[in-house]
């Protein structure tokens, strides 16, 4: 028998992010510090500052050394509402799965997959295939259209361990929600976080040239459903190929099914007694907003949100309690859910509204199980502890974006890579604003931030190139959304990987070929423009 011996051993993601880190400071001594001049525009009735073009000037080197400590301390204070988010879903799911409430939902929705299966109509059609499908399409559609990305942290809760009760793995899991909606932010529709910006910083109208991006957004979904779908079924054929096959057995553990047959339906006074505070609560709310303002792109849209989820609720709250308070808690996991998408598209919400949300959503999971308060606060601090991990790497990896800033050498890298670009022909000059924003995102992930810094002056390195602005916000589009799936700067990315319990080298193995092939096509998708005639550019 031969044993292999492994040299390589594999670091981990602490040690990573410390090393990008380390890295960052030793090029604020190698990089000279700069700066461009900013100013206050006012857009969409928000104040946001952007760059004065041509303003780049030197300024004194602030090398970074000791600072790489204190940069940890920073990046957690820079990142601390995604960090606070991480451990408010945490807790609140911990309390979720005391109750096996999701893994009785996962068992039945199983054992109606089986069934439908079982069906000569459906025999030969996949049916798994077509729930990852279409669960892909949704959150696609959600990050091309509203720009979903942090809200992502939220659900690889729940599809990782469906995705491993179907035959699959954690990765699946992940990809069907949050490589979907990344998928859907790259190709974007009417991403007001990016291309909203980037076309009110680059003057031109608002969501111009949708058509044309409608196209690349169905293109990149398609493209991304067959990646997921070819892995899903290699690993349904045999599950030791998945590359967290081992890693996998946490999630196995915690949803065996010899646990759930002995669970005990039941339905307890305090979830009826909820049930009633709840419709009461839905009632006023529907009187004191009759009608929401639902809000797609800049399209306005009346919807009596609050009215509807009062009849919902009350209906199958009385129907789901009539079974077991466990089939009643997955009600109030629907209807957080559902909030969700009401409150950021009609009511603006973001980090804080969600994770309040989701801490209510654990409370009231608790009062519904008959468990005494100091039980729902010791079930979510045993939730915080084991998802510790995933809120420690958000921080860190805040670090890198720190020492960039602090050692003033960003803007360096923007007006040399802007240079750079000079003397190219109109397909080079489009490659290279692609290339400069892919590598941008590298180290600054946030597509706002992104915008404000390079959209002002790549507009007007356009216009002397007679490329027109709306294909440089295009190539602003693809390189801020693509690289989200892989940076290691970006928080949200980071915080799924760790939820989900999947090391950050293992990803960038399973999506590399992915990437390059994403890449290469939005190159190529810059090119229509730039030769022929398009609605928008």
């Amino acid at each position: 028998m031969s044993i292999k011996k492994s040299f390589f051993i594999i670091p981990h993601t602490f040690t990573i992010v410390f090393i990008i880190i380390v890295i960052s400071s030793i090029l604020t001594w190698i990089i000279p510090a700069g700066e461009f001049e900013r100013e206050i525009h006012v857009f969409d009735g928000n104040s946001r500052e952007i760059v004065i073009p041509d303003s780049y000037h030197s300024v004194e080197n602030v090398p970074q050394t000791w600072q790489v400590f204190s940069a940890f301390f920073k990046g957690f204070v820079k990142t601390s509402n995604i960090i606070v988010f991480i451990l408010m879903i945490g807790g609140a799911f911990w309390i979720l799965n005391f109750t096996k409430a999701i893994d009785i939902g996962i068992l039945s929705f199983l054992k109606i997959i089986k069934k439908i299966q079982k069906n000569r109509l459906f025999k030969h059609i996949n049916i798994n295939s077509i729930i990852i499908t279409s669960i892909m399409i949704v959150f696609s559609l959600f990050g091309a259209i509203f720009g979903m990305s942090e809200e992502t942290l939220a659900f690889i809760i729940i599809f990782v361990p469906l995705s491993i009760s179907m035959g699959y793995d954690s990765i699946v899991g992940m990809a069907i929600c949050y490589l979907a909606a990344h998928i859907g932010f790259a190709g974007g529709i009417f991403n007001p976080f990016t291309i909203g910006i980037a076309q009110g910083f680059a003057h031109i109208p608002l969501f111009s040239g949708f058509e044309y991006r409608f196209i690349c957004w169905c293109i990149f979904t398609t493209i991304g459903i067959l990646f997921v779908l070819w892995y899903a079924n290699k690993i349904k054929k045999n599950p030791k190929k998945s590359l967290t096959y081992h890693i996998d057995n946490y999630w196995r553990e915690r949803s065996k099914s010899d646990d759930l047959e002995k669970v005990s339906y039941f339905t307890s006074i305090t979830a009826w007694i909820l049930w009633i505070v709840l419709s009461f609560l839905f009632i006023y709310l529907s009187f004191l907003f009759p009608q929401t303002e639902i809000k797609l792109s800049h399209q306005l849209f009346s919807l009596p949100a609050f009215p509807i989820t009062t009849v919902l609720f009350m209906l199958l709250g009385f129907l789901s309690l009539k079974k077991s308070v466990h089939f009643f808690i997955l009600l109030l996991l629907f209807l957080t859910i559902w909030m969700l998408i009401i409150g950021v598209l009609g009511y603006e919400w973001y980090i804080m509204e969600i994770a309040t949300l989701f801490f209510s959503l654990g409370i009231f999971t608790g009062i519904a199980y008959n468990c005494s308060l100091d039980k729902i606060m010791k079930l979510f601090l045993e939730g915080n502890k084991d998802i510790m991990n995933a809120a420690l790497i958000v921080g860190l990896a805040g670090g890198i974006i720190v020492i960039l800033q602090d050692g003033k050498i960003i803007d360096t890298i923007l007006n040399n890579m802007t240079l750079s670009m000079q003397g190219l022909s109109e397909a080079g000059t489009i490659g290279g604003m692609y290339a400069f924003q892919t590598l941008l995102n590298l180290i600054i992930p946030s597509g706002s931030a992104k915008a404000a810094l390079t959209i002002p002056t790549m507009s007007q390195f356009a216009d002397l190139l007679h490329i027109s602005r709306q294909s440089m916000v295009l190539a602003f589009q693809f390189g801020d959304g693509i690289t989200n799936m892989f940076t290691p700067a970006s928080g949200v990315l980071i915080g799924c990987l760790g939820i989900a319990r999947i090391p950050y080298t293992i990803w960038i193995k399973w999506i590399f070929k992915f990437l390059i092939v994403l890449i290469i096509l939005g190159f190529l998708l810059l090119l229509p423009p730039l030769y022929l005639n398009i609605n928008g550019f």
